[in-house]
């Protein structure tokens, strides 16, 4: 849809009334974000130039999360490639104590859902890059082969990293299972959980969106909220309260997991995070 004035009034029909008050919106990794309203309704529209599925994928995400899970998610009015519509949810990405609290209460609950398998039914992205689910049954294969393996490979198939921070990369791959042990149980796992991607107001989560599904381990989740702090202390203590976390996760397997999202940043933006990847490695020897 390269015309404005095509997806408008796509969007338009399918809402059943003409758009009013279309803004820009910041925000999103693939394509155009906008807030508008029809018939009196709040609108987010995500529109994509190029047309590729990103769009469809993730509206079908969003659809998993508003109606198989225990998190506030947009359920969108429309999805196709290139065009995503759904409801604006209230709030901002500020999180009081309270909010916390119920952030906690929420990733308690999905991650006490059992799901069949690792992986999912299908391939979902993260940060706009493909992100494949093939099925595995053990926890750590999975997250060496389709998580660290695949971005890395992606990585480096742009350009990012160089062959012997991969050949690193593949030597702790071989090794995941002395690290990584098994869950009670694969979760549906949010992916792409930090302040961005997280709605609050009133003390209250009112919405996750631009999510990375898949089922994994909750340890993970939690680890790449870490990364850019998204929540204090009382988040944890809270989650804690609920589901006991290992005291090896803080300074073991905390890091190591949070080499997926440092592989994704490598692959999209380069840079300092390439130095990260190897100093975490060498930290535990690789």
């Amino acid at each position: 849809m390269p015309r404005p004035e095509a997806w408008r009034q796509r969007a338009g029909e399918l809402l059943g009334a003409p758009l009013e008050g279309v803004a820009p919106l910041s925000g999103g990794c693939v394509g155009e974000v906008y807030g508008a309203t029809a018939a009196g309704e709040a609108v987010v529209i995500k529109v994509d130039p190029g047309g590729t599925e990103l769009l469809a994928t993730e509206g079908r995400m969003l659809r998993h999360l508003a109606q198989q899970s225990p998190l506030p998610a947009p359920d969108p009015v429309h999805f196709e490639p290139g065009l995503l519509i759904m409801p604006r949810l209230p709030g901002d990405h500020r999180f009081g104590p309270e909010a916390e609290d119920h952030a906690a209460d929420l990733f308690a609950a999905l991650h006490g859902q059992p799901a069949p398998h690792f992986g999912f039914p299908y391939d979902t992205v993260i940060g706009g890059l493909p992100q494949p689910n093939p099925r595995f049954e053990r926890w750590a294969e999975f997250f060496a082969r389709a998580r660290l393996l695949e971005m890395a490979g992606q990585a480096r198939a742009a350009g990012r990293l160089d062959d012997p921070l991969y050949d690193r990369i593949a030597r702790f791959a071989d090794d995941a299972a002395e690290w990584f042990p098994e869950p009670d149980h694969p979760a549906l796992l949010h992916g792409d959980a930090w302040d961005n991607n997280l709605l609050a107001d009133g003390g209250r989560i009112t919405g996750f969106i631009d999510p990375a599904l898949y089922w994994g381990h909750p340890e993970v989740e939690l680890a790449f909220t870490t990364m850019f702090r998204t929540f204090s202390d009382r988040f944890y203590r809270r989650y804690h309260e609920q589901r006991p976390l290992d005291p090896d996760f803080w300074e073991t397997r905390r890091p190591l997991y949070n080499l997926y999202p440092l592989l994704v940043h490598v692959r999209l933006f380069g840079g300092g995070y390439v130095s990260s990847v190897a100093n975490t490695l060498g930290r535990f020897g690789y």
